[in-house]
């Protein structure tokens, strides 16, 4: 299983913000997730979807990709808060302000589902119905 992951760090905007972009898209196949992105009316929804692309590009160079970037889904996602930088903005009578642009490290993470394999065909001795176990339990005992 396959699992890569991408980092954008110093992003212009508060952690929080981006945090409830990244709810939208955590747990999504890759190709779901860039849909909902798309639609995404917030502006970091742009960034966040570039790192998603990004993540699904180290995922298919890495060694044992399966080739089929349809079975990748957002493993991880999340939003780390960044240095701050600090601004004055003027205020009544002489004092200041303090602004706070804050920045946040984004990370996404993609995995590789397993490979979902299909069981046996059930015969008529291997059913698992209720009122088929208790008959073989009934002929098990005689």
């Amino acid at each position: 299983m396959v699992e890569a992951q991408a980092t954008s760090k110093y992003v212009r905007t508060s952690a929080q913000k981006a945090g409830l972009v990244l709810e939208l898209i955590r747990g999504k196949d890759v190709n779901h997730a860039l849909a909902t992105l798309k639609y995404t009316r917030k502006a970091i929804a742009d960034d966040i979807s570039k790192l998603l692309r990004s993540a699904i590009a180290n995922a298919q160079q890495k060694d044992g990709f399966g080739g089929d970037v349809d079975r990748l889904f957002v493993s991880a996602c999340y939003a780390n808060q960044g240095p701050s930088q600090k601004r004055v903005r003027p205020a009544p009578m002489g004092r200041a302000y303090r602004v706070l642009k804050r920045t946040a490290h984004l990370t996404v993470k993609v995995s590789e589902r397993a490979e979902k394999i299909a069981p046996a065909a059930a015969s008529a001795a291997g059913s698992t119905s209720k009122p088929a176990r208790k008959a073989r339990a009934k002929k098990a005992k005689e």
